[in-house]
């Protein structure tokens, strides 16, 4: 398998697939870079290089036991993207990794970055705090903790109802996507997928947007039940300079899988514009 090695010794996997403007994507927790094969086989087609890696801890990269922030996991795609030597890359992060990839242009600039892409993305701030009234309490993090720490496989089904709303009238539940979603979080290490409740929903990531100076899509449906939009991208939009904000009535935090047409549409829309 592809790996490369950080400086700390931990070996992230990635999967880089043909040629072109290169277009690097981020997954959410607790998944991995299979979360965005509907989206990396569209633009491989349409004459793209895509390129996606399990954040360390998740997937086929090692599991250390320390690192699980996300300092390590913007360090850690800044060495992926060197190794690679990419430029004038597009970078897509969903939830978790919308965070990664605010984080990666935070801490290590927009050199190599053409455009970015915040897909139903956890900045700002997911916690409510006295200054960010919207977030959710912390006893909703510390419930997915228990959860996660008493029957992490249980816990893991059970969270794809509401993270692609099958768990709305009417919807057309898909089991293979069901699946697919709990073989990914069962692959992740069980201390990294704990240790990542903590950086997801605590993480401020306000000074990164910021710093964002490169053209911005930020994407939400407004029935995520997973980071509600109102304390998420409706702010992120408002604090990266010129960003593009675009709202999927009806959609749920997985709209990459389930609006993967529509998505995949705007977003080499936005790429090519």
């Amino acid at each position: 398998m592809p790996t490369i090695k950080t400086k700390d010794g931990t070996e992230i996997y990635y999967k880089d697939w043909g040629a072109g403007q290169p277009v690097v994507f981020s997954h959410g927790w607790p998944l991995t870079a299979d979360a965005w094969d509907a989206q990396m086989l569209f633009l491989g087609q349409h004459g793209y290089r895509v390129i996606a890696h399990d954040r360390r801890g998740h997937g086929r990269s090692s599991q250390p036991w320390d690192g699980n922030d996300m300092d390590h996991a913007a360090d850690d795609l800044a060495e992926l993207v060197a190794k690679l030597e990419l430029k004038d890359a597009v970078h897509v992060g969903h939830s978790t990794g919308g965070g990664e990839v605010a984080r990666y242009i935070g801490r290590h600039g927009s050199r190599r970055v053409a455009k970015a892409v915040l897909l139903s993305s956890v900045p700002p701030l997911m916690l409510k705090t006295e200054n960010n009234p919207e977030g959710l309490p912390l006893s909703v993090f510390d419930g997915l903790r228990a959860s996660t720490i008493a029957n992490r496989s249980q816990f893991f089904l059970d969270l794809t109802m509401p993270f692609y709303g099958y768990n709305r009238p009417g919807a057309k539940v898909s089991e293979g996507v069901r699946q697919s979603f709990w073989m990914q979080g069962m692959m992740a290490g069980h201390k990294t997928a704990i240790d990542y409740i903590k950086a997801f929903s605590e993480t401020d990531f306000t000074e990164d947007l910021k710093k964002i100076d490169v053209p911005t899509l930020v994407a939400h449906g407004d029935d995520d039940q997973i980071v509600p939009i109102v304390a998420s991208s409706l702010k992120s939009a408002k604090l990266i300079r010129g960003a593009t904000l675009k709202v999927y009535p009806g959609a749920p935090h997985g709209l990459a899988t389930t609006h993967a047409g529509q998505f995949n549409a705007d977003l080499l829309a936005f790429i090519k514009g």
